[in-house]
């Protein structure tokens, strides 16, 4: 067993990791050296923000706010118990801060987790103190000169470099850039495993063969991600293939259909699914594609419960992507209170031959400068599967990025061409015939600053002292913003960065109009944010509600189910073809084999 000490040691680090992807999952950046400062700062003044609301909102200690905020944490991934290792080693001193009436800015400027670099401005959240900074930040240090707390690690790449997690984060990080499955037995791109994997006694005392924190992460880039593997101990038997010998004694296609019908000895696949013309739906996407969301009640001290963390495992092993929600793969029924569905659900609804045939390949942070490396985690035999339907959508990346200057990292409109080609003959390289690519332009972001700036953040909801404007330039700041050309106050940033967005929608209609390919057709579409928006407003919603709260970037899940109806209406009415078929049989699948076997 490890030292009692080391594993206490790194518990704050532990926790760091968590902060950290919090903070940086949306951006697509596993904590390195150059973000690391950035979001260990964000991570702080997030948690020291909730502890100082529970103590308002609850007429509470610190003490008892900050246990609170730990009660609320589930068991799973060390959450809670991790919680309480960072409340003994840092609560006694935030306590004494807020006790001189510090504020989170200055708490974590403090106990160094937010720095301030020699010729660097000075970052912060909430409104500066009255008193000039310098005199605060060294009243505040005074008071905790002497805390043993001083003397853990602030880096949450630390514990990377802890000789028993070593291999696990390396391993974790490594599924994460290729975009596979943590846990694949026959090496086929697809997942069988269980979600919700409980951590035991006995696991915990398997920690020199096996991390008790790799145990839920086997659940990474699973079946969220990618139709769920009907065999894994079998490399030919996954979603989307054409079904060997008709599926007469095994699913080869893990769509739920197979056997033989004893009234005439037909197989059921050949039976149902002959000449219906089964196809995949594949999603080549960043971080909006993938739907990064944080839910607001986890960081609004009004809204927090029990029930608030139930998801955050899950949530934390898919980098706080919730795929199972996206408008192109959702396999669940949206959340939201509208109607509309997944283009996945729509093409299985359509043809329940289609069942389990979706692959969401997003990653936080992907651009077409990037896709080529993780684009090969794509799952198709051009001999073996059936078509696809694969929807390119880089909607932000090209022209996004957190630093100051945000201008010169843009991708220009000839380096887009160059690498959209590259996707594409790729993709050609790979595709069955028949299949069809669909380019998203880029929108407008300029929506996010017109829409959100003098709204109140969350975090600034129950004291009306942070609005969205703030929390840009905190982001701008520590260089970590999602967007910085369109989460700004410059408004000729914000033009600039729209109008090169523009020149690359340009650049991917003109190929998608100029190009043609041996294995698919290729078709363009606008990402028409104005149009959403108009559709959400008839409804009697407003503009502001299709933006996540928290990050105050992404598109919501409303957004996303709006995106897949406008896109099933334009491929309905101009090229129904791109669909399949309406199967006749799906009352006889349904029943006979009732859901399939669910996903």
């Amino acid at each position: 067993m490890k030292s009692p000490r080391k594993l206490i040691m790194a518990a704050p680090v532990f926790f760091l990791l968590t902060l950290h992807t919090l903070a940086s999952s949306g951006y697509g950046n596993w904590p390195d050296t150059r973000h690391s400062n950035g979001h260990a700062c964000i991570g702080c003044v997030l948690v020291v923000s909730m502890i100082e609301q529970l103590t308002q909102v609850h007429n509470s200690t610190v003490q008892i706010s900050m246990e609170r905020l730990c009660s609320y944490l589930p068991e799973k991934l060390f959450l809670k118990t991790t919680c309480y290792l960072v409340v003994h080693i840092f609560g006694p001193d935030i306590t004494k801060l807020f006790r001189a009436d510090m504020n989170a800015d200055v708490v974590c400027h403090t106990l160094e987790f937010c720095k301030q670099d020699p010729g660097q401005p000075l970052c912060h959240l909430y409104p500066l103190p009255k008193e000039a900074w310098t005199f605060t930040l060294e009243k505040a240090r005074q008071i905790v000169k002497k805390s043993p707390a001083l003397t853990y690690s602030r880096s949450g790449a630390g514990i990377c470099s802890l000789p028993f997690l070593a291999k696990i984060c390396q391993k974790i990080k490594l599924s994460i850039q290729k975009s596979v499955p943590f846990k694949d037995a026959d090496s086929d791109k697809y997942s069988d495993f269980p979600l919700g994997l409980a951590l035991t006694v006995d696991n915990i005392r398997a920690e020199l063969t096996l991390p008790v924190c790799a145990l839920h992460f086997q659940t990474l880039r699973g079946f969220y991600w990618r139709g769920r593997d009907c065999n894994d101990s079998n490399k030919m038997a996954y979603p989307g293939r054409r079904p060997d010998n008709w599926d007469s004694y095994q699913d080869s296609n893990c769509n739920g259909i197979w056997g033989v019908d004893p009234k005439d000895g037909i197989p059921y696949e050949k039976k149902f699914c002959e000449g219906s013309q089964p196809r995949g739906v594949i999603l080549l996407g960043d971080s909006a594609g993938a739907h990064f969301h944080i839910p607001p009640d986890w960081i609004t001290a009004s809204q927090m419960s029990l029930k608030s963390f139930l998801n955050l495992p899950i949530a934390l092993t898919n980098e706080l992507d919730w795929p199972q929600l996206s408008g192109t793969t959702g396999f669940l029924y949206s959340t939201s209170r509208i109607k509309e569905n997944s283009i996945y659900l729509r093409l299985r609804k359509r043809n329940h031959c289609n069942h389990r045939d979706y692959q969401n390949i997003s990653k936080n942070g992907a651009s077409s400068q990037n896709l080529e490396r993780f684009i090969e985690s794509l799952s198709r035999n051009q001999l073996l599967d059936y078509p696809a339907i694969v929807i390119y959508a880089m909607i932000g990346n090209d022209v996004c990025s957190g630093n100051i200057d945000p201008l010169p990292e843009m991708t220009t409109p000839e380096k887009l061409y160059s690498k959209v080609m590259q996707t594409l003959q790729y993709l050609d390289s790979h595709l069955p015939n028949d299949s069809h690519v669909i380019l998203y332009g880029l929108p407008d972001g300029r929506f996010l600053w017109d829409h959100l700036h003098d709204r109140y953040h969350p975090l600034g909801q129950l004291n009306k002292d942070v609005t969205y404007a703030h929390f840009y330039s905190f982001l701008n700041c520590l260089q970590v913003s999602p967007c910085h050309g369109w989460m700004s106050s410059n408004k000729t940033l914000r033009t600039l960065t729209s109008e090169r967005a523009e020149q690359l929608s340009k650049t991917l209609k003109k190929i998608a109009t100029s190009q043609k390919f041996t294995n698919f057709a290729l078709f363009y579409l606008d990402f028409d944010f104005q149009e959403i928006t108009e559709e959400w407003q008839r409804r009697g919603g407003q503009p502001w509600q299709l933006i996540e709260p928290v990050d105050g970037f992404h598109p919501n899940e409303v957004v996303l189910q709006l995106l897949a109806d406008h896109f099933w209406k334009k491929m309905q009415h101009q090229w129904p073809h791109v669909l399949g078929k309406e199967n006749p049989f799906n009352p006889q699948i349904e029943q006979v084999f009732g859901d399939q076997g669910g996903h």
